[in-house]
């Protein structure tokens, strides 16, 4: 047993992980699904003179979602102001900004309730503002050493229910809240059970203003969620911890998560070109929708790995979109490198995207999911072909990158099924700087 490669918490007994654990929010899944908000909020609780706050982006209040939901809940009886500041890809200052406007609205005890709505940057703006507005004091004292204090989220907040208007960030399940912290060209997530939301509405209406690239780029973030959750360590392989308050939130797979990712990535795939080629597709939006639900379950219980551990670094330097970042580097990292780490469940996993395996040996069924993947993305005709279409990426660049992810990154490789060195990493990222001509 590699204790080097635990995700387990340190310090922690010398021995396998036998407990796994699920915990996620209230689920409603469905056309029209926002519409029952308001007996949603009641049921979590909210009082009939509750005051609450819709936090969400220029963009969709523009294009009416905000007030559409802001509508369902009022009908009910609640009263509610919108935040429309978010950002994509939410720097820590960002994000301090809607703070700030909670605490001067409704004083240090903030909101009664609060409603995210949009894609994974709203969510999770709305994640972090509930938790530090609950626990006190300003974001950077919840963010892991060395770039924030470190400090424990004890309370959770007044409800929070998170709204999509994406099919891929999962974020309306996660515990985790991602973070740009701008002067050190990094990312840091908020990680904490306090962070989850309460509830998540899972409406397709929602999501058909989407447009296709938007539909395509947070779909292979969902796909990516589904496969590398699919792909990491089982749980009985790390080392369990002391206390149960310290077992990871990235804990390793089981057989219930490997059920999840096996559907998310057969919704996925068969039904992105879909909803990339016809956005009114409610049936095609629903199936991407519950893709990206079953991925999350899975990827964000089990744990993402190498792929999410090289994104992080690309988004934050050059401002790309998670999900098109995902995309250029999901072949040579999670479908190329870590192929060798178990090829039979590689296998399984070109045969979930389509690929006909009859009559070829494991390892080269295993090659022919990274084909297939490439395949997908050739057909959308919406994502760049490697880093270079994505910023413009070469060489030169690459060893910072490489150098970034190995040191800031640490905590999703170490869910990696397969060892990972600097040098392992630099040419992962040159074998991404072009996936087709």
């Amino acid at each position: 047993m590699s204790y080097e490669r635990s995700v387990s918490a340190s310090p922690h007994e010398r021995m396998p992980e036998t407990v796994w654990q699920i915990q996620m929010p209230e689920i409603r899944v469905g056309r029209g699904a926002a519409s029952e908000l308001g007996f949603q909020l009641e049921d979590l609780g909210v009082e009939d003179d509750a005051r609450g706050l819709i936090v969400t982006d220029e963009t969709l209040a523009e294009l009416g979602h905000a007030g559409r939901v802001a509508d369902h809940v009022e009908d009910t009886g609640f009263d509610v102001d919108v935040y429309d500041g978010s950002e994509r890809e939410p720097s820590i200052e960002a994000v301090e900004e809607c703070i700030s406007f909670v605490r001067e609205e409704m004083g240090t005890d903030g909101y009664d309730f609060y409603i995210g709505l949009g894609g994974g940057s709203c969510l999770d703006t709305a994640k972090t503002t509930r938790a530090v507005v609950a626990n006190g004091g300003e974001i950077l004292d919840y963010v892991a050493e060395p770039t924030g204090s470190g400090e424990t989220l004890t309370e959770s907040g007044p409800p929070l229910v998170l709204l999509p208007t994406t099919a891929g960030t999962g974020s309306e399940i996660s515990p985790v809240a991602i973070l740009s912290v701008a002067e050190k060209e990094i990312k840091e997530g908020i990680s904490s059970n306090n962070v989850r939301a309460d509830a998540a509405v899972l409406d397709p209406t929602l999501t058909t203003s989407l447009p296709p690239d938007l539909t395509a780029k947070t779909a292979m973030d969902a796909l990516g969620h589904a496969i590398e959750g699919y792909t990491t360590h089982r749980y009985d392989t790390l080392l369990r911890p002391e206390d149960p308050a310290d077992r990871p939130v990235y804990a390793g797979r089981t057989g219930f998560t490997e059920l999840f990712s096996e559907k998310a990535i057969d919704l996925l795939s068969s039904n992105v070109r879909r909803a990339v080629n016809n956005g009114d597709d409610l049936e095609a939006r629903e199936a991407m929708l519950k893709g990206a639900l079953y991925g999350a379950i899975a990827g964000l219980t089990a744990g993402a790995s190498l792929c999410h551990a090289m994104a992080y670094p690309v988004g934050n330097k050059y401002h790309t979109y998670h999900g098109e970042t995902i995309a250029v580097l999901t072949p040579a990292s999670t479908l190329g490198y870590n192929v060798a780490s178990d090829p039979e469940r590689f296998a399984t996993i070109a045969e979930l995207l389509g690929a006909d395996t009859d009559g070829l040996s494991t390892r080269t069924a295993a090659d022919r999911a990274r084909e297939e993947f490439v395949a997908l993305q050739r057909d959308l005709n919406v994502l760049p072909s490697g880093l270079h279409d994505l910023a413009g990426i070469t060489d030169d660049e690459i060893d910072w990158l490489a150098e970034q992810t190995v040191d800031t990154q640490q905590r999703l490789l170490r869910c990696n099924p397969r060892p990972v060195t600097k040098a392992d990493v630099a040419e992962i990222f040159r074998d991404s700087l072009h996936n087709w001509e």
